[in-house]
């Protein structure tokens, strides 16, 4: 077995082993169960880009979280893999720093790869075998009304650009009006908007298309970002840098951006894109919406990956309780 964690290998200097062998594969259809790990790899990236059109990121990460163990056992047979080598293998990513959930990333890929595997008729350890860790349940960071209002505000005082102010304010209320996912705001086109209508499609996680609907505010900046625009570049949000100028702006960006505003906001814990889809769904539970009708408007596949938006926060709850007192 190689010894894949040992010596100056890390996870971001990892191999890129068999680069090009891994798209347009087709399972053989002889001795299935004495080919590698790589080559069944290789269909089952296949099958996720052409028959789930899973997204980009999905096929990477699970590609590169599939690969890791590969190399680790030195990419052996799929009929010699058994359950103690992934036990293994978990143990030496818990030894590289990983946490909990991420190593679970791992597992649940593998998961999936054996019931490809399984649902093609080659012989392999059963999925059910691959238990994930148990992990607390986290709560989810959101933001207050005040913060939220402190967020949305800031590139008015803090961008002297026009152009910039407009882009970056736009982002942040479409981050927080509409619930997108960083993924589905960099990939918005203009031919996906009709300007005065406040509803649109856009094709999310599982290419799954979804309608999502603009405030009046941020309708109404959408309009005036877009007359600022001069240029005739598909992407609704591009980037202003000047070497990478008109292209559509890159998540790091986004990213970046959301840091930079919630510091300068004064808003002391940690705010990503993510917070803010976290508060659109919590404000909607809070103002009285359905689970089921958050669930479509996150573009959530099952109602359990939306109970985590549930939590209400003990001021709330306090409120709540005051109204007995009324």
């Amino acid at each position: 077995m190689n010894n894949y964690f040992s010596g100056a290998k890390s996870w971001n200097g990892l191999e890129q082993r068999k680069k090009n062998q891994l798209s347009s594969f087709s399972l053989p259809q002889k001795n299935q169960n004495s080919l590698k790990m790589s080559v069944l790899l290789g269909a089952f990236i296949d099958y996720l880009q052409h028959t789930k059109n899973s997204s980009p990121r999905t096929v990477s990460n699970y590609k590169l979280w599939i690969q890791r163990l590969v190399d680790y056992l030195g990419d052996p047979l799929i009929s010699e893999l058994r359950p103690m080598n992934i036990q293994n293998f978990r143990m030496e990513l818990a030894k590289t720093g990983l946490d909990k959930k991420t190593i679970n990333y791992h597992i649940i890929a593998m998961r999936s790869f054996l019931k490809f595997l399984l649902k093609n008729e080659i012989d392999c350890i059963s999925p059910e075998k691959l238990e994930l860790a148990k992990i607390p349940q986290r709560e989810v960071s959101y933001l207050q009304e005040n913060e939220i209002e402190a967020i949305l505000n800031a590139p008015l005082f803090y961008e002297k650009n026009p152009l910039k102010q407009a882009r970056d304010q736009l982002i942040l209320q479409v981050l927080y009006g509409t619930g997108l996912r960083v993924s589905e705001l960099t990939s918005l086109m203009r031919e996906n908007l009709i300007l005065g209508e406040k509803q649109f499609s856009i094709r999310g996680k599982g290419s799954k298309v979804r309608s999502v609907f603009f405030t009046s505010t941020a309708l109404q900046y959408l309009e005036e970002y877009l007359m600022m625009r001069t240029d005739t570049y598909d992407p609704v949000f591009i980037s202003l840098s000047r070497n990478s100028y008109g292209q559509k702006i890159s998540r790091n960006s986004i990213e970046e951006l959301v840091r930079k505003y919630a510091k300068l906001a004064g808003i002391d814990k940690k705010v990503t894109p993510h917070t803010l889809r976290h508060s659109f769904a919590t404000m909607l539970i809070k103002k009285g919406a359905d689970i089921r009708s958050v669930q479509t408007l996150l573009g959530h596949s099952s109602i359990q990956t939306t109970q985590i938006y549930t939590h209400v926060d003990d001021r709330f709850l306090r409120e709540v309780h005051d109204l007995l007192d009324e």
